[in-house]
């Protein structure tokens, strides 16, 4: 049977107090949640909301500065990330199109000027990323677009990343498909190929948790 693990959606008792006990959001959070959530068919883009709270926690004890996502939908997470960024932190968010970013409620939570929204494909924007910043530049990012780029995202990704910078790679379980042999659909295919890749860089330290529907975390040596 299929598994998934974002908290919002799993109604499980321990999973339901852990968001009790845990979880903190702003009122622009709550609001870009339920508007997330009234899109139809498109819901179970969010991310898991554990998953973004996590991420809060590592950018403060880096003391990051410069992140990237790589996939924005509605901006859940880019307004999670940018809200534990410093006045003067920078996250760069890419997507194919605008068409759900709320970006109005950025404004509303104040940190609209640290979020610098990237419109095209994202391997274009990598690639122009790494002209306009030089590689090595960034501290945190986060990859959660198309699957079957997933792994030209991960090593456009890793030139990006400076020394002891952290990439973290979601849907790396895939709804538990990635253990279930007969899906050979592409998107399986294509996480299997970078959890795969992932395990044997020898340029990174790993941990595959069971965050979400599975967070990789990738620390640059």
């Amino acid at each position: 049977m299929a598994w998934t693990g974002k908290i919002q959606e799993l109604g499980d008792p321990i999973d339901q107090y852990i968001y009790e006990h845990s979880l903190h959001f702003t009122t622009e959070q709550l609001e870009l949640i339920e508007y997330s959530k009234s899109l139809p068919g498109l819901s179970r883009m969010l991310g898991s909301l554990d998953e973004a709270q996590f991420f809060q926690v590592l950018i403060r004890l880096m003391n990051c500065k410069r992140c990237i996502e790589i996939g924005t939908f509605t901006g859940y997470t880019s307004m999670t990330i940018a809200l534990a960024l410093p006045s003067d932190g920078q996250l760069i968010t890419c997507d194919i199109d605008d068409q759900y970013i709320r970006q109005d409620l950025w404004v509303k939570a104040g940190v609209r000027d640290k979020i610098n929204l990237r419109i095209g494909p994202a391997i274009e924007t990598l690639e122009k990323l790494i002209e306009e910043y030089g590689e090595g530049s960034f501290d945190f990012i986060f990859i959660d677009a198309d699957k079957i780029n997933y792994l030209e995202y991960y090593n456009l990704s890793m030139r990006l990343l400076r020394s002891n910078g952290l990439i973290a790679v979601d849907n790396t379980l895939w709804n538990g498909h990635v253990v279930d042999e007969t899906d050979t659909s592409a998107q399986t295919v294509a996480i299997r190929k970078t959890n795969d890749f992932i395990r044997d860089d020898q340029r990174v330290d790993i941990s595959f948790l069971r965050l979400g529907d599975g967070t990789t975390l990738c620390r640059k040596k």
